[in-house]
């Protein structure tokens, strides 16, 4: 039997599947932590890679091994390949006030056509120029900016600070794939090319591609690897056998490859972070910023928005009644469509879709008679659903066809949320069976640079709640939407 690993390096862990190549089976599996904070050594993320690797009986018969990662992160390096500060994770919004001075700057419809994207702080560009203005000391000596996934590719590989790495820190070694690429903010999915000009104006110094020739004071910037090429191996030192590298990919993308979403087909996420996206023929670009317009891993598009504000809703709310997540999901289904009247406007930490990075959590509706256990968490339900489905609402409004949605993440196992999102969302929604599907999508790559074909692995579907579209669920969330957006405004 031959063996492929994908990784997920994800915002709250990190974890290992090893599948059969031809079935795309599971095998054997592992998982490790990551701290919690806006702000990451990536060392933490290297320790918990070998922690999950040999959770998941290590690299023994594995032939290729691709790692899918939380996308957006800025890692800094010095020349001597030396992390430079803590990465600033796509939900750090320290800089809210760089993304619009970007816009001013550039435009918000010629940023779209540049790089299928309107800056918020969730993007790498707007750390860049954050950086620049506030710890000019750091920004003197970055000789390269990665991505999480770049950096761990990197290291695999051998590279890295001379102290800690086989090979030492070749910086025109950097690698990144076309996924990851498009959510920096400097790349143009249309052109499949860095918009060296944008960096420049975001971090003031000039900037170039990995292996593109000598750099000199520019900023190194990964090379991009199309889909299903391969940057080298993992170093024996650290496999200790032959082991091949996939290109790797943005956390959603991977999440597309290892669903084998096709068009047509959404999908919803909800994680750390929720996302919406579908796979699509052409470029996309929104204006209005509510849409990027990604690239995906398979050498198509991927329109996605995303909210800050997932899982950890139902996290909050659970803790706030002392409960677990299946008394939440109790309680939420004991209420009745609409909780009474309560209304959870779920922005705890800020909100990416709609763009209000200042903006705070806001419950509403509450009455003597609506005030109960129950309605509380069935607004927390659908509070966190309605601000997802936001972003179907804007991916329909670009034009994208909508025939069935994937609801996929940890969260999604709760019988509450499968129920209610059938009557959130006006679509048949499916639930894949539970499985790591960026972690597998990233297994996928592993096998495409394999054997020079994308594999054709079945997914299993768990289950498909009976549609029951309740539209004055919505109508009601967006009423006091609108409120929290006036007074965040």
């Amino acid at each position: 039997m031959s063996l492929v690993a994908g990784v997920d390096s994800s915002t709250q862990s990190c974890k290992v599947v090893v599948l059969d190549a031809e079935t795309g089976a599971l095998v054997r599996e592992g998982r490790a932590g990551h701290p919690d904070g806006t702000e990451v050594h990536p060392d933490h993320w290297w320790r918990a890679l070998s922690v999950a690797l040999d959770d998941a009986g290590g690299l023994a018969g594995v032939s290729a091994l691709s790692v899918g990662g939380q996308q957006h992160g800025m890692v800094l390096l010095d020349r001597d390949g030396n992390v430079l500060r803590p990465a600033l994770l796509w939900n750090d919004t320290r800089s809210a006030d760089a993304a619009a001075a970007l816009i001013d700057e550039v435009g918000a419809e010629d940023y779209a056509k540049r790089t299928g994207l309107v800056p918020v702080a969730s993007f790498t560009v707007t750390k860049v120029r954050w950086v620049r203005d506030h710890e000019p000391d750091i920004a003197s000596r970055v000789a390269a900016v990665v991505l999480p996934h770049d950096w761990l590719t990197w290291r695999l590989r051998g590279y890295g600070p001379t102290s800690a790495s086989p090979l030492g820190p070749d910086l025109g070694q950097l690698t990144t794939d076309r996924s990851d690429a498009s959510g920096t903010g400097y790349w143009n999915p249309s052109t499949g090319g860095y918009d060296l000009e944008l960096f420049g104006l975001a971090f003031g110094r000039d900037a170039v591609e990995a292996g593109s020739g000598t750099s000199g004071d520019a900023v190194v910037l990964p090379r991009v690897l199309e889909p299903g090429a391969s940057p080298g191996s993992v170093h024996p030192d650290i496999a200790g056998e032959s082991v091949l590298l996939g290109a790797g990919a943005g956390d959603n993308a991977a999440a597309a490859l290892g669903l084998g979403a096709m068009a047509g087909d959404v999908v919803v996420s909800v994680g750390t972070s929720g996302t919406v996206f579908a796979v699509s023929d052409e470029p996309l670009g929104d204006p209005s910023g509510t849409v990027a317009g990604f690239a995906d891993a398979s050498g198509l598009f991927l329109p996605i928005a995303v909210t800050l504000n997932a899982a950890r809703v139902l996290t909050s709310v659970a803790g706030l009644l002392g409960v677990d997540f299946d008394e939440l999901s109790r309680l939420a289904l004991e209420a009745e469509p609409g909780a009474g009247g309560v209304v959870l406007v779920p922005y705890f930490e800020g909100e990416r879709t709609p763009n209000l990075p200042h903006a705070t959590a806001s419950f509403s509706g509450l009455t003597i008679a609506s005030t109960t256990r129950s309605n509380t968490a069935r607004a927390a339900v659908e509070g966190m659903l309605c601000g997802l489905a936001g972003g179907l609402d804007a991916l329909r409004g670009l034009g994208h066809p909508a025939e069935r949605l994937l609801l996929i993440g940890g969260a999604v196992q709760n019988p509450a949320v499968q129920r209610i999102a059938a009557q959130v969302f006006d679509l048949p929604v499916v639930v894949p069976s539970p499985g790591e599907y960026v972690a597998r999508g990233a297994a996928v790559q592993a096998a495409w640079a394999l054997t020079g074909e994308r594999p054709d692995w079945r997914v299993a579907l768990d289950s498909a709640p009976e549609p029951d579209f309740r539209p004055s669920i919505a109508e009601q969330y967006r009423v006091e939407q609108s409120k929290v957006a006036q007074h965040a405004g």
